[in-house]
C-alpha cells in the first residue's frame, strides 16, 4: 500500500510543481518521477531544518517544494 501512496503522491507532486514552474509538462510517468524524487529532496531539506512531516497533506506540500527545488537545479545547470 505504500508504494500506491508514493506513487499518487508523486503524481500529484510532479504535476503541481509543474504548473508552479510554468513548464509543458513532463507526462504522467515524468510527474512521478520527479514527484518522488522532490519527495526524497524535500523529506531531507525540512528533515535538515528540523521539521517533521504531519500527514498526508503535509506530505505532498514537502514532495511539491522539492520537485520545485529539482527543476529549478535541472534548468540551471541546462542553462550553463
Amino acid at each position: 500500500m505504500d508504494i500506491i501512496i508514493a506513487i499518487v503522491v508523486g503524481l500529484i507532486a510532479g504535476w503541481l510543481a509543474g504548473i508552479i514552474m510554468k513548464g509543458s509538462g513532463y507526462g504522467i510517468i515524468g510527474d512521478i518521477i520527479l514527484g518522488i524524487l522532490g519527495s526524497i529532496i524535500g523529506n531531507w531539506i525540512f528533515g535538515f531544518l528540523g521539521i517533521g512531516s504531519y500527514g498526508i497533506l503535509w506530505t505532498i506540500i514537502v514532495a511539491v517544494i522539492g520537485a520545485v527545488v529539482l527543476i529549478y537545479m535541472v534548468r540551471f545547470i541546462r542553462n550553463l
